[in-house]
């Protein structure tokens, strides 16, 4: 009787053993957060998605502002003393101007003068005088002047703002894809040591009752419970991390603005690899170069150095000498194009020249430092960036290795326990040997459980490395 008693507890806990090590680490279909609509949270809601916006619209308003500066204005002067009833004078300026690209401007004026103590130089015809004329640069401000430059270096700070945008879109996604990871593996730790415990609780119930019958000394029952508890606080030291990890996920998740936080009860699914490549929009890359040549970190770094090109331009223009003309045909009908002739006219020539130079050659040795420091960044990035890839792609392809062994020692141990449970059943070992082997075991499958994330989170460090951006944002 006795014999039949021990026996059929064995084979049940044998059974129980045999269930709870196959059991998959993926949970059921509800309460669950699959990494797509994770990923899909994030992009349509997090706040840095929509500063990323805002990154890109400051350098379309710098663009903006720059190109104002070839604007037309109009401007009009109006001046008039009277004083003890006598009228000193009176003075309409009224002038229309247009800037044009290589430091011209055209403009078309409006004098109308009166008053006894006016400057004879102001004196017009009595319906006023009009003028039409240009001005330019011949010197400094001819081939580039402020205005100029100005637009130019506008227009590659846009494109500037556009590749810091692409790249803090990719960091974020990548941080939170390593969030979403972090809390799979913490999540698949908990479930293994849940299995565990459940073979240690169910060990303890046959070993209290073979004590009953006079089968197993006494001790093995505090044996068993020490099991029992060291895996009771592996398990609670697991749900800690859980938790710890699906609030970091939580940082990631909002809704209008509001935060979201990730209940107890919803769990990760862990995605195929192919789902992580296609969610990162990594699927399908072969052309790792090309993909790198347009990384947003070297775009940034090209469009600060073409504007920092075009401010040192500016600068050596700055030591030529300053030799600006003014030429305006005068007549009093506007309307009467031929009365605008070579003979009435007003001219305005300036000439100035420093005599050193220093300001100008310092400001130009500036440029050429901030130039210089730049470009070294650029080699710098784009030869860390490769090496970055190059790691990856090494760290990706010995992952795939290291996975293949994990496999094939987690199914030995897994044969090594059942057989040393028949063994304990028959009488042949001992709860010391059936318990190291289950500890090794618990040992293999978390090291399985890190590697098989490691493998996901080398795609998601191949995407930050490669800095690729949805195709739709661009």
């Amino acid at each position: 009787m006795k014999l039949l008693l021990k026996t059929l507890l064995w084979v049940c806990l044998f059974i129980t053993s045999e269930i709870a090590m196959g059991q998959s680490l993926a949970v059921s279909e509800e309460n669950t957060l699959t990494f797509e609509e994770y990923l899909g949270y994030v992009k349509m809601h997090h706040p840095l998605m929509k500063q990323a916006e805002l990154t890109l619209k400051m350098g379309e308003a710098t663009l903006l502002k720059a190109r104002g500066g070839f604007d037309p204005n109009i401007e009009v002067d109006y001046d008039r003393k009277k004083f003890k009833g006598i009228e000193y004078f009176d003075q309409l300026n009224a002038t229309f101007n247009i800037p044009t690209w290589y430091g011209v401007e055209f403009k078309a004026n409006f004098e109308e003068n009166t008053g006894q103590f006016l400057d004879p130089s102001l004196t017009v015809p009595e319906d006023g005088l009009y003028s039409a004329g240009v001005s330019f640069s011949l010197a400094q401000g001819l081939l580039i002047n402020d205005r100029m430059a100005s637009l130019k270096k506008a227009r590659f700070f846009r494109e500037q703002t556009k590749a810091d945008r692409d790249l803090l879109v990719n960091n974020l996604l990548f941080e939170a894809s390593k969030a979403y990871f972090d809390w799979i593996e913490a999540t698949n730790e908990q479930n293994i040591y849940a299995n565990f415990l459940s073979n240690a609780s169910t060990r303890l119930n046959a070993i209290e009752r073979s004590v009953a019958v006079g089968e197993k000394a006494a001790i093995d029952i505090t044996e068993a419970r020490i099991i029992l508890q060291n895996r009771q606080l592996n398990l609670e030291a697991a749900r800690l991390k859980k938790r710890k990890a699906a609030l970091v996920a939580s940082n990631f998740l909002w809704l209008n603005d509001v935060p979201l936080q990730i209940q107890e009860e919803v769990s990760p699914v862990l995605p195929p690899l192919a789902v992580v490549e296609n969610s990162l929009f990594i699927e399908g890359i072969t052309n790792i170069d090309a993909v790198v040549a347009s990384h947003p970190k070297l775009k940034s770094l090209d469009a600060k150095i073409e504007g920092l090109t075009v401010d040192r331009a500016l600068k050596r223009n700055k030591l030529l000498p300053k030799l600006d003309l003014q030429y305006n045909f005068l007549s009093q009908e506007y309307d009467q194009l031929d009365s605008f002739n070579t003979a009435n006219y007003k001219a305005f020539v300036n000439f100035s020249l420093p005599l050193f130079l220093r300001k100008e050659r310092g400001d130009v040795k500036l440029a050429n430092l901030k130039l210089n420091d730049v470009t070294f960044e650029r080699t710098s990035t784009s030869l860390a960036l490769q090496n970055k890839i190059e790691a990856t792609q090494a760290e990706i392809s010995s992952l795939a290795k290291q996975t293949d062994l994990i496999d094939n020692i987690v199914k030995d141990y897994v044969a090594l326990v059942n057989a040393e449970e028949r063994k304990f059943s028959l009488g042949e070992s001992s709860l010391f040997l059936i318990n190291s082997r289950e500890q090794k075991l618990i040992d293999a499958q978390l090291k399985e459980n890190e590697l098989l994330l490691k493998n996901l989170l080398a795609t998601a460090h191949m995407y930050n490395a490669l800095g690729i951006v949805e195709p739709s944002i661009n």
